[in-house]
């Protein structure tokens, strides 16, 4: 199957890229840039030049392909740049979608994110609920959105994930570490060649037809849990914890973190302590996946980075 690939750049859409090669699917990838800017190098891969808040660079993007898998997004913005919420994941979304029906494409795959919902805190939920809406109201033959939690797995250089960015920004920097509240705020880790497993898979499963998918793993962990985690899968030893209250912290991200003088948004940090779980159930029973456990032999990849 001939698949166009929006953020075939990213951490995720490295993952993807190998695994539609894997099944072999011939990945059609829109990008801004080279070729050189993808992490994975292959023959087959076809490169097409277009930017998705750029309507008519996509109207010959689509040529030869019938499903299209999306996953463009941010987690932070850069408005003097022109990169917002709105305009990646909202009017992005929109002219990615009509230009895939201008094309007739039948099969649309969404990456959306866990907890989009239309009253969320954070604009980049809510932006994400939006995005789904766009593409639930197309008339697409074939839907499917996925929310993933919090991913994990080995990055490509210059891709890092939460993991890896916890690590350097947080927990080698400080003997002591910081921790919003209590830190008993939930995250669900799930592996990256899962979601990848799961977004592949969904071009032909039938159940995953006009479905919505929380991408989550088996098990749930406290913030602090996942701190020590990740230290021990880098070879280290949990650290000693400064418990911050939340009125206190959420004062300072709210002026520091805006300023960019902490390594969190905060969207990021509300994002955080309201926790980042679902139920898993559908997404294991839908697709073929086996779960990798959040342990330190998983996160051992991290000892590298």
């Amino acid at each position: 199957m001939d698949v166009l690939v929006t953020g075939a750049t990213g951490y995720v859409g490295s993952y993807i890229l190998r695994e539609l090669l894997r099944e072999n699917h011939t990945p059609h990838c829109l990008i801004r840039g080279s070729a050189e800017n993808l992490a994975v190098q292959d023959e087959a891969i076809e490169v097409v030049s277009g930017d998705i808040t750029e309507p008519s660079s996509l109207a010959t993007a689509f040529a030869d392909c019938t499903a299209v898998i999306h996953l463009v997004g941010i987690i932070e913005e850069h408005p003097a740049r022109g990169v917002t919420f709105e305009r990646l994941h909202v009017d992005g979304t929109r002219n990615v979608v009509d230009a895939a029906q201008a094309a007739e494409i039948e099969r649309f795959i969404h990456m959306s994110a866990n907890g989009a919902r239309p009253d969320a805190s954070t604009e980049y939920q809510r932006s994400k609920w939006e995005a789904e809406q766009i593409v639930k109201d197309a008339d697409f033959a074939h839907w499917t959105i996925f929310r993933p939690a919090l991913l994990f797995g080995k990055p490509d250089p210059g891709r890092p994930e939460f993991s890896s960015r916890l690590l350097n920004d947080l927990i080698r920097p400080f003997p002591l570490l910081p921790v919003f509240g209590d830190g008993s705020y939930e995250l669900q880790p799930v592996h990256a060649t899962e979601v990848a497993e799961a977004f592949v898979q969904a071009l032909s499963v039938k159940a995953a037809h006009h479905q919505t998918y929380v991408a989550a793993g088996r098990d749930r962990f406290s913030y602090v849990e996942v701190l020590d985690r990740i230290a021990e899968g880098a070879g280290l030893e949990p650290k000693p914890k400064v418990y911050v209250p939340l009125l206190l912290a959420r004062m300072g991200v709210y002026t520091a973190g805006r300023a960019g003088l902490l390594p969190i948004s905060p969207a990021q940090f509300e994002m955080l302590i309201e926790g980042n779980t679902g139920d898993e159930s559908a997404f294991y029973s839908d697709f073929e996946l086996s779960a990798t456990p959040y342990t330190a032999e998983n996160l051992a990849y991290l000892e590298t980075m």
